[in-house]
């Protein structure tokens, strides 16, 4: 069980690592800073392989990355047979009702504004752990 958070803020991601750990997630979590380096995870190429990127189960995407944004990444993940079966919560500061509408044009499974509170994001967290890992059936 992995999920791969993809987000260019160091805090960020250790805010995130630190509420799934508080609700009781011992999986593994993996962590890339944009686009380019989330496309090359899932793909296993640059300097991504099997043994040290393995299969995610879940991605939480940020939309605002440098080199390549949230938008483009998703666009490109929906549309390759191999990964468009992986989910993916968007979760970002923008809770503009154009960036909701467009993750969901592009396939995204969930979107999700980053709450500016650790105990309300302990909350999402918890959530999302519920429905994606404790109850969803995913593909493998």
């Amino acid at each position: 069980m992995t999920i791969l958070i993809a987000d260019d803020d160091a805090d960020d991601r250790m805010f995130l690592e630190q509420a799934l750990r508080s609700i009781g997630y011992s999986h593994d979590i993996q962590f890339v800073e944009d686009g380019e380096q989330l496309m090359d995870y899932l793909k296993q190429q640059g300097m991504y392989t099997e043994a040290n990127a393995p299969w995610p189960n879940l991605i939480i995407l940020d939309l605002n990355m440098p080199r390549k944004n949230g938008f483009q990444a998703l666009e490109e993940i929906k549309a390759d047979a191999r990964l468009r079966r992986l989910p993916v919560v968007v979760m970002t500061t923008s809770s503009a009702d154009e960036d909701v509408l467009r993750t969901y044009n592009l396939g995204v499974n969930s979107y999700i504004t980053k709450p500016f509170n650790f105990n309300r994001l302990i909350e999402m967290m918890g959530a999302l752990k519920t429905y994606w890992i404790d109850t969803v059936k995913l593909p493998e």
